[in-house]
């Protein structure tokens, strides 16, 4: 199959394009400013903003499937209104898609547990253009796979992993937060799984997560045992009296996915143990 990866230089991005090509298929990756470091059957620049360079793209590649994942941070028009106008045209091309979402269209307001039936609630602009996604994703794409994730980790790549490194040697100033709780998922795992509900029947949305629920400083503690830095050099701090908007505790609900694959999302107690 030809498997087109929107935001294929990201670090989710190069991910699925190393997997697909290691299980035969044509991988086309696409950037917003410069190729990554994965190396697909091809490369090309394309703008989500940009209708024409959608078009243009969807029509030269003719992918069977479009991955989208693209991060564009709070920016509206591209992580909002940009999956949108890709489900339009993917929808247009017959081309089935798969839609990268977050655990950030949810507030952790009055529950922290959230099943793939709860109803986006976001509290921040990023949540906020991510929950929009969804809602147009699925409306003019209704055979669209929307997977929702967390914090993604992985292979000392991940910004997470990078900061407790720059945390540990004091390089940076900060803090992890001690009362935000998410559930990590590994870069691997989630690519695997991605890859799976591209291939399968699946609709709608489906969560993608981790099975341990951790505090960024529980999982800062795990990265730095892993590395051999020094946890105790880990800053601290709490959210809930910071200056850094966002949900508190958010756990995703990834039962009801699970089951309908083959690939094991493993909890971060498991895949940062030293050696694994």
């Amino acid at each position: 199959m030809t498997i087109l990866i929107v935001g294929g230089s990201g670090f989710l991005g190069s991910e699925l394009i190393r997997q697909a090509r290691r299980a035969g298929h044509t991988a086309v990756g696409t950037y917003t400013t410069q190729p990554g470091d994965a190396s697909p059957t091809a490369w090309h620049p394309l703008d989500l903003r940009d209708v024409g360079s959608l078009d243009a793209v969807m029509a030269e590649v003719n992918p069977h499937i479009v991955i989208n994942a693209s991060s564009g941070g709070a920016d509206w028009a591209v992580t909002a209104e940009g999956p949108l106008q890709l489900a339009i045209v993917a929808a247009r091309h017959g081309t089935r898609m798969v839609h990268v979402s977050s655990d950030a269209v949810f507030s952790g307001a009055g529950q922290v547990h959230y099943d793939e039936t709860c109803l986006p609630d976001p509290i921040t602009p990023y949540g906020a253009a991510k929950a929009a996604a969804e809602t147009g994703v699925l409306a003019v794409h209704p055979k669209a796979v929307v997977a929702r994730t967390s914090l993604i980790i992985g292979y000392g790549r991940s910004e997470h992993e990078q900061l407790v490194h720059q945390l540990a040697a004091g390089t940076v100033d900060g803090a992890l937060f001690t009362d935000d709780i998410r559930c990590p998922v590994h870069v691997s795992d989630l690519a695997a799984a991605l890859l799976e509900l591209a291939s399968s029947g699946a609709a709608g949305i489906h969560h993608l997560a981790g099975t341990d629920a951790l505090s960024r400083h529980e999982l800062g503690t795990l990265i730095a045992r892993r590395d051999g830095l020094d946890a105790s050099r880990l800053p601290t701090g709490l959210r809930a009296v910071s200056t850094v908007p966002g949900a508190l505790d958010v756990r995703l609900q990834t039962q009801a996915t699970q089951c309908q694959l083959r690939t094991v999302l493993r909890g971060a107690r498991q895949f940062l143990r030293p050696g694994a």
